[in-house]
């Protein structure tokens, strides 16, 4: 009975070695997922200016998950791909699991400050802007990055010297004004008509503006400089 009990283990047990090997294999990789995380924010940072760098927290060595040939990394609606952030990643196929890291991504680049205090409704011209170095991930979002965004435009509040100027911060001098005569430049393809119309908001370059025409319609379109409202149809 012993000598068949010993041998039955033997049979056993490269038996069991075995089936936890394989077991082991049909297991998800777990640094691989950071890798893929990785690369998803070195892709969501590439047009960003200056330097980028991307670290990529750890995952609980605990976690088990199910092998999965194609993960998927993602991240929620409106979240930042810059800065102290989160990344999910998915998988579909064979098995469906996700699961969330914790990364950080610094930006290190030139941006764009006031060298001295900047009054509001003042225009802002390029003796008052200085260039700085920073890490703009861990800044809100909108930070200038080119002087000639700022150079005209008006702050909405008092800024001390030094303070990283925002986009949401100046005001851009309107190129249309209420009450103003402008040109409509209705465009389509392959042709372009213009009328006269009369601006009843004020809007900056690029914003969008609103005018009534000679027969009383009420238009939208883009402002331009030189008293221009673009209407795309």
């Amino acid at each position: 009975m012993k000598r068949s009990l010993a041998a039955f283990l033997l049979v056993c047990a490269p038996f069991a070695c075995a089936q936890q090997a394989q077991s082991a294999l049909q297991r998800q990789n777990l640094p691989a997922l950071r890798t893929v995380v990785e690369q998803y924010l070195q892709t969501q940072t590439a047009g960003l200016p200056g330097q980028v760098t991307v670290k990529v927290g750890q995952v609980d060595p605990r976690t088990s998950l199910a092998s999965c040939p194609a993960p998927e990394a993602f991240q929620q609606p409106g979240a930042r791909a810059w800065g102290k952030t989160t990344v999910g990643v998915r998988c579909t196929l064979p098995s469906q699991w996700t699961v969330y890291i914790q990364a950080t991504v610094n930006v290190v680049a030139d941006y764009v400050a006031a060298a001295v205090p900047l009054a509001q409704g003042q225009p802002v011209d390029a003796s008052q802007l200085v260039m700085m170095k920073g890490d703009i991930a861990a800044m809100p979002n909108g930070i200038i990055t080119d002087m000639s965004q700022a150079i005209g435009r008006t702050p909405t509040a008092s800024l001390p010297a030094g303070t990283p100027l925002r986009l949401d911060t100046l005001k851009s001098k309107p190129v249309v004004q209420q009450g103003q005569a402008v040109r409509l430049v209705t465009k389509g393809t392959n042709f372009s008509v213009s009328s006269e119309a009369r601006a009843i908001s004020n809007a900056g370059e690029g914003q969008v503006a609103q005018a009534r025409t000679q027969a009383g319609t009420v238009v939208s379109g883009t402002a331009r400089a030189g008293g221009i409202i673009e209407v795309a149809i």
